[in-house]
């Protein structure tokens, strides 16, 4: 299983946990990549407008939709650890998208299914790291392994 984890970012400082992760994940014969995205286009986007930055986060994601697609998105269903790990039952690919500044427009939501980590509103590189854990945490209940305790 292959699990992608697309963000615009532009300087991530977990570096040695997203590692961990990895290779943890790697145990359950799922290989985890992370895609940071923070290229001319979005730089310049982002100073213009909020529509333009998130056209321009569209173009750079919409090369990585998969035919399972999730971006993290405040109005998106609010999942247990359980379901998010329902998610990633019997995939061979699953794309996961963190927005910019400005997160997504109405066009690439509709081409994933949006789903929250919380309620709270997190940077983007601490919902990263959530999702991430999530990932492992989620892989570990469908493995029964004992990372998850109830």
């Amino acid at each position: 299983m292959k699990i992608n984890v697309c963000s615009i970012i532009k300087n991530d400082e977990f570096s040695s946990f997203y590692e961990e992760i990895k290779k943890q994940s790697r145990a359950f014969g799922v290989t985890l990549k992370l895609i940071d995205i923070f290229n001319s286009e979005i730089s310049k986007a982002q100073k213009l407008s909020k529509e333009q930055s998130q056209q321009a986060y569209t173009k750079s994601f919409t090369k990585f939709l998969t035919s399972k697609s999730y971006a993290l998105h405040p109005k998106g269903k609010m999942l247990n650890s359980f379901d998010f790990a329902k998610i990633l039952q019997e995939q061979s690919e699953v794309s996961f998208f963190i927005g910019g500044a400005y997160g997504f427009n109405d066009e690439f939501l509709k081409l994933t299914t949006p789903i929250s980590l919380s309620a709270l509103t997190f940077s983007h590189q601490v919902a990263k790291v959530v999702l991430c854990e999530q990932i492992y945490r989620g892989l570990s209940i469908n493995a029964s392994h004992p990372y998850h305790k109830e």
